[in-house]
Order: C-alpha cells, then structure tokens, then sequence
C-alpha cells in the first residue's frame, strides 16, 4: 500500500483535520473486506442522494445506522440463535458482521433509510444554510450606509 505524507502541505493550515483523514481513507485501497456488503450510492434529485447497501439475510433489529459529525456509519451484527436452529446443505447467503462508514460533505443531513427486497437505502439531502447561498446586491444610486461610514473616517 502507499502512503502519503501530507506533513509539508498541512505545516502552516489550521483547521484541515477532516480534509487530511479523507485524503487518508482515500488513499486506503479497497479490499475484499472493504467491499463487503455491496453498495451504490445514487443521486437522486438535485441536492439528493441514496445510499443502498444489499443486506440480504439481515433484519432491521440487525442493523444500526448512527450519524456523528460529517461521517455515517452503518453497522450490522447477524443474530446466531436463529442459525443454530436450522441445519443447511448449503450456506451461500452472507450473513457476517460488516461496519461500513461514509464520509459526508459539509451540510449533508441523513433524512431517513427504509428496507426494501433485501436492501438497505439510507436517503441524503444536502441543505445549505441561507446564509451561505448567493444572493444579488442592488446597486443603488447611492448608498447612505457607505457615506455614514466615510464620514465616520
């Protein structure tokens, strides 16, 4: 695997913790335990996502979904009573344990997540604060508050 060492770029900034450890994850590469269970992530609107992860063999009761900060993290413990009642020929159904995490862009809020034929959909909006969106300026023809400010100089 390789690595990074970001130390020069990040010496003289403050406040990029969370863009080092994104460039950190990225740089890890997928393995067959990462990749497990599948998932896709689709847009489905403007400022809308979805995130579906195939969890086929697991129920709602073994599934938790938490939310802290900008990440997502969606865990999955299979209960084993269930197995130890039942004899198989065959066991091709994956029902391990798996812990997948997202990191999430800044005002990315999880608005809900739903089970539906064995797949798991966590459902994303992004809300941008009215403060941070754009807004016009009139241009007048003159402005009082700037000569109030000039002759305040």
């Amino acid at each position: 695997m390789r690595s990074f060492d970001l130390t020069p770029l990040l010496r003289s900034s403050v406040g990029f913790d969370r863009m080092q450890r994104a460039l950190e994850a990225a740089a890890r590469l997928d393995t067959a335990a990462n990749a497990y269970p599948p998932y896709d992530i689709e847009v489905s609107g403007e400022d809308a996502y979805r995130i579906s992860l195939a969890v086929a063999g697991f129920s709602r009761d073994d599934i938790e979904i938490t939310v802290k900060e900008n990440s997502l993290e969606i865990t999955a413990q299979a209960k084993t009573e269930e197995a130890a009642e039942r004899e198989f020929l065959h066991r091709g159904i994956a029902r391990r344990a798996f812990e997948k995490r997202f990191e999430l862009a800044d005002h990315v809020k999880v608005v809900g997540a739903s089970m539906d034929n064995g797949l798991l959909h966590v459902d994303l909006v992004r809300e941008i604060p009215q403060s941070l969106k754009p807004r016009k300026i009139e241009i007048t023809a003159d402005n009082p508050k700037a000569l109030e400010h000039k002759d305040a100089a």
